[in-house]
């Protein structure tokens, strides 16, 4: 019986088409169940690679002639192969062939991986038990991707389509950051709040969290710094409008009953997920979301970690060869991938270094251990919480890195703030907040005079501060 290997080589000499769509995708130890096939698949990638087209039998008999290391039984079996390839005339239909070759790739590459995980286990090579479900995941994503670029002049129809294509956005339930963000925030992006400690980078996270599940969306909430009930309590004091000191006041059935009324309103799932500090990274989140998808079928919308600078890095150990800047950087780009991975948006924190915690209006530049952040972030958000902010319940936010919209526009704002309930919420007009053009302007003369100084120095139409 003919096996799916010699179908393979055989289209690879004598399908040009086929060969210029599969040889990217097939590798060596696709082929190593058999020595002689193996040998044939690397002289055809080898001539491939350096003439650029499919090597005719002569050549490659020749090839193999010459290599070292080819032994007289691996000899007579590469004549029997290349022989049944040679008197074979017959035409493999294109698409059987793709598809074929296709689940080829995927079954060996899942076999390959479950090998190397096996030998994983049992202490062998050079990589820990964490790398298993890359490994996985990896072999399962292999595929064919028809794509092969964007032609500029031949693909004008897709382009202006893209241009007038409404893309998928999640609005906020604050509208200040939906006039930030025009509109709200988009799929496949890294979403981040820079902010000093104490300021409340949990407390808008999961305020966030609960508005999102309100608008029936299935949230992840990852927490690396707080317990999973300290978090869920914080959506409690939320959703179920009680002060957060004040829920272990309740009794059972005043508890059961708010949680009854709150489902009836909260459409979204919310999972909260804890590690310790510093021990996760997306080879864990991404072994966490499958795990969900198959033991609970829960796909979340939105997923928050809580916070980014107490991940691991999956590719880098921090140590004398990596310092923080590349280290966090490292972070950052592998949660981007993540973002982009699982099509969705990924919010996070980061902290304030100690002289930007001093600032009122704090710069990208202030952002701790590494300024490539900004620079790998979709969206970066200031948060700042002076005493005079803190007196009229208020949280102060500034635009400093976007690609959803222009930098300058509703660059800045301030939310309400329930510290007691943890939530923000849009400020009323008639309330000291963010008004009509989206910039911070003070209405209410009982303000505090320095707090309304520092809000009206703000430049109305560029929205910086002016000196």
């Amino acid at each position: 019986m003919k096996r799916i290997e010699t179908v393979i080589l055989k289209n690879l000499l004598k399908n040009e088409p086929f060969l210029r769509k599969a040889i990217a995708y097939l590798k060596n130890d696709y082929f190593n169940e058999s020595r002689a096939e193996q040998i044939i698949f690397e002289e055809i990638n080898k001539y491939v690679n350096k003439y650029k087209s499919p090597p005719s039998i002569d050549a490659l008999i020749i090839a193999i002639g010459n290599r070292s290391g080819v032994f007289e039984s691996d000899i007579k079996e590469i004549d029997g192969i290349l022989s049944i390839i040679g008197k074979d005339t017959s035409e493999d239909q294109s698409d059987w062939i793709d598809d074929q070759t296709e689940k080829f790739c995927q079954d060996r590459a899942l076999y390959n991986a479950i090998h190397e995980s096996i030998q994983i286990m049992d202490g062998k090579g050079d990589k820990d038990k964490g790398s298993i479900p890359d490994l996985l995941t990896k072999a399962l994503s292999v595929s064919f991707d028809p794509n092969v670029g964007h032609d500029y002049l031949e693909n004008t129809d897709e382009r202006y389509e893209y241009y007038h294509r409404t893309s998928t956005k999640y609005r906020f339930h604050v509208d200040k950051f939906n006039l930030a963000t025009n509109g709200g925030v988009e799929a496949k992006t890294l979403n981040v709040f820079l902010a000093g400690p104490k300021v409340g980078k949990s407390l808008i996270m999961c305020s966030l969290a609960a508005g999102f599940m309100e608008a029936g969306l299935d949230v992840l909430y990852i927490t690396l710094e707080m317990a999973e009930e300290k978090i869920s309590q914080r959506i409690d004091a939320n959703l179920l409008d009680v002060p957060i000191k004040e829920l272990n006041l309740l009794s059972k059935e005043e508890y059961d009953h708010k949680i009854t009324r709150m489902k009836t309103k909260v459409k979204g799932k919310l999972i909260v997920k804890e590690y310790p500090t510093a021990s996760a990274n997306v080879l864990h989140f991404r072994a966490l979301m499958n795990e969900l998808l198959l033991k609970k079928k829960f796909k979340p919308k939105i997923v928050f970690i809580d916070y980014l600078n107490i991940c691991t890095s999956s590719r880098l150990k921090l140590g004398s060869s990596v310092n923080s800047y590349s280290y966090v950087k490292s972070i950052c780009e592998e949660l981007r991938g993540f973002a982009v991975e699982f099509n969705l948006p990924l919010f996070s924190a980061t902290q304030l270094t100690r002289a930007g915690y001093k600032n009122s209006d704090p710069e990208m530049d202030d952002t701790s251990e590494s300024f490539g952040l900004p620079a790998t972030v979709d969206e970066l958000w200031a948060v700042t919480s002076t005493d005079e902010l803190k007196a009229i319940n208020r949280l102060a936010f500034k635009k400093l890195a976007t690609r959803s919209s222009d930098v300058s526009e509703n660059k800045r704002w301030v939310t309400g703030v329930n510290y007691g309930k943890m939530k923000i919420y849009d400020a009323e007009e008639d309330e000291p907040g963010l008004v009509n053009d989206g910039y911070q302007q003070i209405t209410r003369s009982k303000t505090n005079d320095k707090l309304r100084t520092m809000l009206e120095n703000i430049d109305s139409e560029t929205g910086e501060i002016i000196n």
